[in-house]
């Protein structure tokens, strides 16, 4: 990293007293991991934080939160904006465009009146932030993190609840460390977390270890009732009708992952899942190999995300949605 921009976020870090950490919509585990992981960081560097979800993360990222103060835009947004008024300083973890965040909650980054910070990895990010950390290459926003808090001199401040967010962050973000975006880094930070104290046994329990029998149903229908291979092409997707969720109590975080078990399919290198919902359809993207989707989700999905990894919205019907899908799929295989 440019030693200007850490000496810049140090400054944040060390000026700041009351603060408030913003997280992207739909928040995944790296978003909640890192979140967690800089609320005990700067908690132990003697700050007052708070952590801003725009919506609730699904039911197995909620332990994480534990020990941490923090709020749910959808259901107090006037609590989160005297909040906000009252902050010094506001740190954005793991987005790099105030649309993440949602149209409602975006007017906390635009009437926020203190000192900013942006730490992520997510690629072509826009400049909103007093100090912007962008490190595309790092597989994490949680990872990245780590190297924020060593290039600083900190690492004395990173007792065991900041390295669970950390590895919580890295394990969600990383496919369990299967993705390429994982390197030698990433191992080496893991072991020293280990090597510290950390079980890291019980934060993968506590993400995958908690199926209840209608998730794994749903699943399961999912699979064996609504996979659809695309013929002569590596391409391979489900979709699932609100009516579909509903019948299985569908809850968020349910279908998470699914769409790397579709990935996982001999042949297949470009999977997707569309979930219907009642204002749209959401969509994951995964791709391996020489496939790429985030500039496909982008253009065609108003999406975008990592080159093997990216999430997209349709206002149209599901059926629709997906024959624009298979239109243009061809883009992603040339």
């Amino acid at each position: 990293m440019m030693i200007d921009d850490i000496k810049r976020l140090k400054e944040v870090v060390d000026t700041c007293n009351t603060v408030l950490i913003l997280a992207h919509k739909s928040p995944d585990g790296d978003a909640v991991g890192s979140a967690a992981a800089w609320f005990h960081f700067l908690k132990n560097h003697g700050k007052n934080p708070t952590i801003v979800f725009p919506d609730r993360p699904s039911s197995n990222l909620l332990s994480f939160l534990d020990n941490t103060d923090y709020l749910i835009f959808d259901l107090d947004a006037l609590k989160v904006a005297t909040l906000s008024a009252q902050c010094d300083t506001l740190f954005c973890l793991d987005f790099n465009s105030p649309s993440r965040v949602g149209a409602e909650a975006q007017v906390i980054i635009d009437g926020f009146k203190g000192q900013s910070a942006m730490i992520d990895h997510h690629p072509n990010p826009t400049n909103f932030c007093d100090v912007q950390i962008s490190r595309p290459e790092i597989c994490s926003t949680a990872q990245l993190l780590y190297h924020c808090i060593e290039e600083m001199g900190m690492l004395t401040l990173l007792n065991t609840k900041v390295a669970e967010g950390i590895y919580l962050g890295i394990m969600t973000d990383t496919g369990s460390f299967r993705y390429p975006s994982v390197d030698a880094n990433t191992h080496f930070i893991l072991g020293k977390l280990i090597q510290d104290g950390l079980e890291h046994f019980k934060i993968h329990e506590a993400i995958f270890d908690v199926n209840t029998i209608d998730k794994l149903q749903l699943r399961g229908f999912a699979i064996t009732e609504k996979l659809v291979l695309i013929p002569n092409y590596p391409i391979g997707y489900i979709s699932l009708t609100l009516n579909e969720l509903e019948r299985f109590n569908y809850q968020k975080g349910d279908i998470e992952g699914l769409v790397n078990v579709v990935l996982s399919i001999e042949g297949i290198s470009v999977a997707a899942i569309f979930m219907e919902s009642r204002d749209g359809v959401k969509i994951s993207f995964r791709s391996k190999g020489k496939y790429h989707v985030n500039e496909f989700s982008a253009k065609h999905f108003g999406g975008g995300g990592h080159k093997y990894a990216a999430g997209g919205y349709s206002n149209d019907a599901l059926d629709v949605t997906i024959d624009r899908f298979k239109t243009f799929l061809v883009e992603i295989i040339e």
